[in-house]
């Protein structure tokens, strides 16, 4: 951060700028570098290690997302796991759903402290619903040895390197599909195909093997630069990602959801990818 600007080294060859009004809070916690500033057209920012996670502007884009589509799909959801996810709004959006219990594994408890201090939009009153379980500990690790089962488990994990690099091996992908019950449904972030298509074919031929169906689906987010943002899809069922028009707009009204980017209409066409996307997985 100089002159007032915040600079994002994310890809080689370009960067992107935010105008910083003021800087809120920053400190190095035990996994990585943490900073939350102000801006005139996002309001406030989180950055992990000089990359932008989530802003108050837009972050109801990616949490929309991430959270409706494999919980609606699913249609009978009662257990859901949150891998990351540490501002909250992703269990903000789960706890909108008939579920029994939201399990949250979030690595570094400095990152739920500070959303919850100074981005308190994002996660609302979620952390104080009883039918949250907020658990500090490794993610991969946690689903290595849990023995709690899940209909639908939501990586909201940084990047494919630091601390969130393990959450795209492998035998994470394993040890989630242990972790499901008979119909659940994975998602996780998963890049900007335009500046990161190697994501794309890493993720799906790990995980191929231990899912029916598995693919991608989209979202725009403004802050994420690079145009489409893809979202990984796996299912034990591959009729999960068939399911019609009329039964999501059924399952939608019936919880009288308030959304300002889902809808299930978006629901469907998110599936349908450009073909520089759909090609990556060749």
């Amino acid at each position: 951060m100089s002159e007032g600007w915040f600079e994002e080294k994310l890809f080689p060859h370009v960067r992107q700028s935010f105008e910083i009004s003021r800087i809120i809070y920053r400190e190095r916690t035990e996994h990585q570098d943490l900073v939350i500033f102000e801006t005139p057209t996002y309001g406030r920012v989180l950055a992990l290690d000089d990359i932008i996670q989530v802003t108050e502007k837009d972050e109801f884009v990616y949490h929309e997302m991430m959270t409706h589509v494999p919980i609606l799909a699913h249609g009978r959801a009662r257990r859901v796991l949150i891998i990351g996810g540490g501002d909250g709004g992703i269990l903000r959006e789960a706890l909108k759903h008939d579920v029994e219990r939201v399990t949250m594994v979030e690595i570094d408890r400095g990152v739920v402290d500070m959303c919850l201090k100074y981005m308190p939009s994002i996660p609302a009153k979620a952390f104080r619903d009883k039918r949250t379980d907020l658990v500090i500990t490794d993610g991969a690790k946690y689903v290595a040895e849990t023995a709690d089962r899940f209909d639908v488990i939501i990586v909201d994990s940084t990047d494919p390197m630091g601390p969130g690099e393990v959450l795209f091996t492998e035998a994470f992908y394993k040890n989630c599909r242990r972790c499901l019950n008979a119909g659940g449904i994975l998602v996780n972030q998963n890049g900007v195909p335009f500046m990161q298509p190697s994501e794309i074919p890493m993720t799906w031929k790990r995980r191929r093997k231990f899912f029916k169906d598995t693919g991608f689906y989209v979202a725009a987010v403004p802050s994420y630069y690079g145009g489409f943002m893809t979202l990984g899809w796996a299912a034990l069922d591959p009729k999960s990602r068939a399911v019609s028009p009329a039964v999501l707009e059924r399952r939608f009204h019936a919880l009288r959801l308030k959304t300002k980017y889902y809808s299930p209409a978006i629901h469907r066409a998110a599936f349908a990818l450009p073909r520089f996307v759909d090609g990556l997985m060749r």
